[in-house]
Parts: structure tokens; C-alpha cells; sequence
């Protein structure tokens, strides 16, 4: 890094604007997720200029410069200041990370490094059965499982679809541990259940394995590991129901990228 994008980056993390904007009056605080958006794409391109009114509003601030090839076509550049104020933002992206997103996404880069494909907050269908005052029907419900995931493999029945609901506030499972059907959906949908709990703000799991019902495994993250407090009871090998397939092919899969987290499963 430069001695110039150093100091410009270190006027953003201030909330100035950066000295390469000279005294251009447009301020960053008129800047919003479109802004950085914009420059993302640019910095990441040959910098073919868009002419629109974003792109005007970034030259005004700085964040990009106007440059002629030697080919004689216009280009836009990110100045040091639009780099500086892209890792500002992505800090505070980071930073504004809620506990559940970032329990949700520790889960899925764990079960991605087991081989298994991943998806995040699906929504699916499935079938519960609710006993009324005349007989026993079955309705269907739809569902959204934090994690859902299933074994890469070409056999139908190989596939052992598993949900992974996460929690990370006492309040929060306790009310959800009254709604059994939801937790019957989870079944539905998924061979294995598990619920995976997080820690109150002075480190203390938020729950045990005794809170959960025999029928669900648990999970309890706890620093930097995820530890098997009570697997899943097994169940018969299911295929997906057709309209599982069509939703997963509708969605994308998650991306573990090579971000590093030790998530790994550790038997108490």
C-alpha cells in the first residue's frame, strides 16, 4: 500500500474526505450502497465509463478519476480515496455483522469442508401432520431452515438432506422450541435436525442438549469450535420430494470462497 492510499484511507476511517479529492465539495456522507456498489464493479473491470449520474457523483467526491488511453478512449479510474473508502466499508460491513449471520455462515463453511452442498435460508414446502377435533390431517407448511444441505452425490438415496437451525438468543429458542410443527417441518424436509447454540454475551451457551428434544441433535458453539453435545437421531434414508429439487435449483448455492474458520465438530 502506498504512502498516499495509507493516509486517505486513514481520512475515511476519520470521516473526512480523502486529500486526492482535492477541494471537490461533495461530501461522503452523500455517498451511499449504490456508490459503493458502482465502484466495486469498476474496480473490477477495464473501465468503461457508465456517463450516468453515479458516476458524476463519484467523480465529484474523488472516489474516481477520468483518464484518456493512449488508444484516445476515456476511462475511468478508482483514486486512491475510492479504495481507501471501499475497505472502509467493508469494515464496517464486517463490523455490523449480526451473531446469527455470522453463527448461520460458521455452520455452512463447515459443512461445505465435509463436501456437502450448502444452501442458506431456503423457503420450502413441506408436510406436517396436526391432529383437529375430527381426525388427523396433514397440511402443508412452509418452512425456512437457517442451514440446509445434502451429501454431493449422484444416488438419490445418498443424499442425506440435514437442516441446521441456529440460535443465538436464549429467548429466542425457548419460543421456538414451543412450535412443534415447525420443528416437524424441519423433520419433513430433512432426514436430521439439528439446532446449533450460540452464547449470551458473557460467553455462556444459551442452551443444552437438555432443552432440545430427543428427536433433534445439538450443536454448541462455543469460542471458535462447534461442539457435538447430542447427534441426530438417525432416520430412514428419504429422497427429496420434487418440490425440494425445484427450489434448491431455483437457489444458489453457498459459497464457502476460502475464508478460514475452524468450525470443526469437537465431541464434548
Amino acid at each position: 500500500m502506498t504512502k498516499a492510499m495509507t493516509e486517505t484511507m486513514t481520512e475515511c476511517m476519520n470521516g473526512k474526505s480523502p486529500s486526492t479529492a482535492g477541494e471537490h465539495s461533495f461530501q461522503l456522507d452523500s455517498l451511499g450502497r449504490h456508490h459503493v456498489k458502482r465502484l466495486r464493479e469498476i474496480y473490477r473491470s477495464a473501465g468503461w465509463p457508465y456517463q450516468d449520474m453515479l458516476e458524476v457523483e463519484l467523480i465529484a467526491a474523488g472516489m474516481l478519476e477520468r483518464r484518456t488511453e493512449i488508444t484516445g478512449h476515456e476511462v475511468v479510474r478508482v483514486t486512491d480515496g475510492g479504495i481507501a473508502y471501499l475497505a472502509r466499508s467493508i469494515q464496517k460491513n464486517r463490523s455490523n455483522r449480526a451473531p446469527h449471520e455470522v453463527l448461520v455462515e460458521r455452520v455452512a463453511h463447515m459443512l461445505a469442508r465435509e463436501g456437502r452442498l450448502v444452501w442458506t435460508n431456503l423457503s420450502l414446502r413441506a408436510q406436517v401432520s396436526v391432529l383437529t377435533e375430527d381426525a388427523q390431517v396433514v397440511l402443508w407448511r412452509l418452512c425456512r431452515p437457517d442451514v440446509f444441505s445434502i451429501r454431493n452425490t449422484t444416488v438419490a438415496g445418498y443424499m442425506e438432506p440435514i437442516v441446521h437451525e441456529i440460535k443465538v438468543s436464549r429467548a429466542d429458542l425457548l419460543g421456538d422450541l414451543k412450535l412443534k410443527h415447525k420443528r416437524d417441518s424441519y423433520l419433513d424436509v430433512g432426514g436430521q435436525c439439528w439446532y446449533v447454540l450460540g452464547c449470551d454475551g458473557k460467553g455462556r451457551p444459551i442452551g443444552q442438549e437438555t432443552d432440545v428434544p430427543e428427536e433433534c441433535g445439538v450443536l454448541i458453539a462455543e469460542a471458535e469450535k462447534l461442539h457435538v453435545a447430542r447427534n441426530a437421531a438417525k432416520r430412514p434414508a428419504m429422497e427429496l420430494p420434487f418440490a425440494i429439487w425445484m427450489a434448491l435449483a431455483k437457489a444458489t448455492p453457498f459459497n464457502s470462497g476460502d475464508m478460514a474458520v475452524d468450525g470443526g465438530l469437537h465431541p464434548l
